[in-house]
């Protein structure tokens, strides 16, 4: 593993945080904080801990001892100092006297020493290092050295591995008791660099925040360099899967994982080789079903992954009696094991992680950042388990405790401040999106933790803030098998889609007198068939996916009521709204709602500074006079539309509809 550590950069964290009051010590910690976070091999979201112990003056002016500790469920990629609230020490080394303390008597204890009563809850493992007699403390879940901590030798093997330089601890619950075990190991020997902790992870130590992270990567290395050195034979199936269709399964689990939860679900498929590879092995089924690497992950993505295998996949039937097999048996556990923990409430029992034989696997989650959290964690988990079984064999910890761990209220809170917003996880499809309006739209929607994926030809125009939020596909929408590229792309990525704003559009001016056919037929093509286009293909994914979705057209006052020299447009526009209403009559059955909105003057790609004063010449007035021309007076934006939009969503019992946002306009409304 490659050692980051620039003395250039350690300098400029020191300087930068001076400017803010803080601390060298604590510089150098949030430094190499970053560090450790930044390095996938060794941290994954929120998972490890890192602490540094100084001198702060408190209130009268005296010196206390301090620690500061990173704070429960903070990323350790990018914290500050707010991340790693600071504690009064020597308190807390008092508790080490304490036979018992339970978890509650524990947070009220490290709260109640806070430097600052406003800071966020200290890591549940702040008296572990505390009670470790090193300035600088680092923790984390090496994949490598997960790979050699959950094995029926470990012992035998750390042992062989590094000899004198670390000391091992049996697996122990974190909290007080973990920290009083590793205060006892520690106090045996001073002089070893790490602790490997079995079925857990490692620290190291050191009286320099350099000591300490270099030690860390050096025993890192170490492991790796021993798993490296381990070979073994491995016996793969030869599945054939060519009539298959993937998209079809993913919409059947997402449709089951929305009838138990009325929810819905992103639902990735991971196909690349490694993905595939692993999923032929021949002990497939008897490697991933053995509990996770460190009980940190349970939490993410439950005890263990659903495997299904390969000739059960093109039945829904099967796939449905394996999720509901999943389903009891996580109820049987919860059943069996709930005594553990007082007054637990059962997590809902569906896989984060379905397997499938040969094909590759599923990441899934409410969002698309759960399902990224279960997709990193996994894979972290599927490379120890196989780089393990090359040791020795894989063993985790014992059902028991998986229990307390996935229960344990100190780890629940890190998932108690998730959004709940009502549209979150739903995946929206937005065309035209590089546009003025599009653009709007889908900030509103990301506002809304709704997932948004854009189609425009291009996106050189398009904020950069909200292009780095979704997922911009080059799409030319008058091409059926660009469509079809992209919306697989989609439907691989998410799993489905439950809403499309067909917002995409250009404008063709000309009087009808002398308007030729091929500006006719252009604007057609542009403003009608592509939009019947791709409501048609996401029509029947939606009745696919089986549970409804929302579908929105930009129809523009035009439909409604013609402006004079703009009927190529217009009739465009106006086939658009009758398409809309025969779609709301054919697929209301399948609780698809089809509405529409009925925009004017909004200065967009579409309606361009030029644009506006030939539509205003055309009305005889100026181009203010043209955008404020409304029965309120007042100009309407594309975040106006935006908003109507999103309105729409919430109209659970309204189809075929259409809402005016125009600012007025008798002639253009509907009834």
């Amino acid at each position: 593993m490659k050692n980051e550590w620039k003395e250039s950069l350690a300098k400029k964290y020191i300087k930068e945080y001076q400017l803010k009051n803080v601390s060298k010590d604590l510089a150098l910690r949030i430094y190499s904080t970053h560090l450790l976070g930044n390095n996938p091999e060794l941290v994954l979201h929120g998972g490890g801990n890192t602490s540094v112990k100084s001198i702060k003056k408190n209130l009268f002016g005296n010196d206390n001892d301090v620690i500061f500790v990173k704070g429960s469920g903070w990323d350790m990629s990018d914290l500050n100092e707010r991340g790693l609230p600071g504690l009064y020490l020597d308190p807390l080394i008092k508790t080490l006297s304490l036979k018992n303390m339970n978890d509650e008597k524990m947070v009220n204890y490290l709260r109640s020493n806070l430097l600052d009563s406003n800071s966020p809850n200290p890591s549940i493992e702040t008296l572990l290092h505390a009670y470790l007699p090193f300035k600088y403390v680092d923790h984390t879940h090496s994949n490598a050295i997960l790979s050699l901590v959950n094995l029926d030798n470990s012992k035998e093997i750390l042992n062989k591995i590094y000899k004198d330089k670390i000391a091992i601890v049996p697996y122990v619950m974190p909290g007080f008791e973990l920290a009083k075990l590793c205060h006892k190991v520690i106090s045996k020997n001073y002089k070893v660099e790490g602790l490997m902790l079995l079925n857990h992870g490692i620290f190291t130590f050191g009286d320099s925040a350099k000591q300490s992270y270099d030690r860390m990567i050096k025993l890192v290395t170490l492991a790796e360099n021993f798993l490296n050195k381990q070979k073994k034979i491995i016996k793969y199936n030869n599945n054939n899967n060519n009539k298959l269709n993937i998209t079809d399964l993913q919409l059947c689990i997402r449709n089951l994982y929305h009838s138990f939860t009325k929810k819905r679900w992103i639902i990735r498929l991971n196909n690349k080789f490694e993905d595939i590879k692993f999923t032929n092995r021949k002990d497939l089924f008897n490697l991933f079903n053995k509990g996770p690497v460190t009980p940190d992950h349970v939490i993410r993505i439950k005890p263990e992954p659903l495997i299904i295998p390969n000739k059960h996949l093109s039945s829904r039937k099967l796939l449905t009696k394996h999720i509901d097999t999943y389903i009891k048996k996580y109820k049987n556990y919860f059943k069996k094991y709930k005594k553990n923990i007082k007054n637990s409430k059962i997590a809902d029992p569906l896989p984060r992680i379905i397997i499938l034989e040969g094909i590759g696997f599923l990441s899934i989650g409410l969002n698309k950042k759960e399902m990224q959290i279960s997709y990193d964690i996994f894979d972290a988990m599927k490379k120890v388990i196989i780089k393990a079984n090359y040791v020795s064999a894989f063993k985790s910890i014992s059902n028991t405790d998986i229990f307390k761990m996935e229960y344990w209220p100190l780890e629940r809170a890190k998932l108690s401040n998730q959004n709940t917003k009502k549209f979150n996880g739903y995946v929206a499809i937005i065309t035209g999106g590089a546009g003025k309006i599009g653009s709007a739209i889908a900030n509103k929607f990301i506002n809304e933790n709704i997932e948004v994926i854009l189609l425009d030809k291009n996106f050189k125009k398009l904020n950069l803030n909200i292009k780095k939020k979704c997922l911009c596909i080059e799409c030319d929408l008058t091409n059926n098998s660009q469509i079809d590229r992209a919306l697989k792309k989609v439907l691989k990525l998410y799993g489905g889609i439950d809403i499309l704003i067909a917002n995409s559009g250009a404008a063709f001016q000309g009087s009808m007198i002398n308007v030729k056919k091929e500006v006719l037929v252009k604007s057609l093509e542009v403003n009608f068939y592509s939009h019947h286009n791709i409501v048609q293909k996401i029509a029947n994914v939606m009745v696919s996916q089986g549970f409804g979705g929302s579908i929105s057209l930009n129809l523009s006052k035009q439909s409604v009521n013609p402006g004079k020299d703009f009927g190529p447009y217009g009739i465009a526009k106006a086939s658009s709204l009758f398409s809309m209403k025969q779609y709301a009559l054919e697929f209301g059955k399948y609780n698809i709602r089809v509405n529409g909105i009925n925009a004017d003057r909004i200065k967009s790609g579409l309606l361009t500074d030029q644009f506006i004063k030939k539509r205003a010449k055309a009305r005889n007035m100026s181009a203010i006079e043209y955008l404020n021309n409304n029965l309120l007076q007042k100009q309407v934006t594309a975040e106006d539309v935006a908003e109507v939009f999103f309105a729409q969503l919430s109209f659970e019992k309204t189809t075929g509809n259409i809402i005016t946002v125009d600012g007025g306009n008798i002639e253009a409304s509907l009834r």
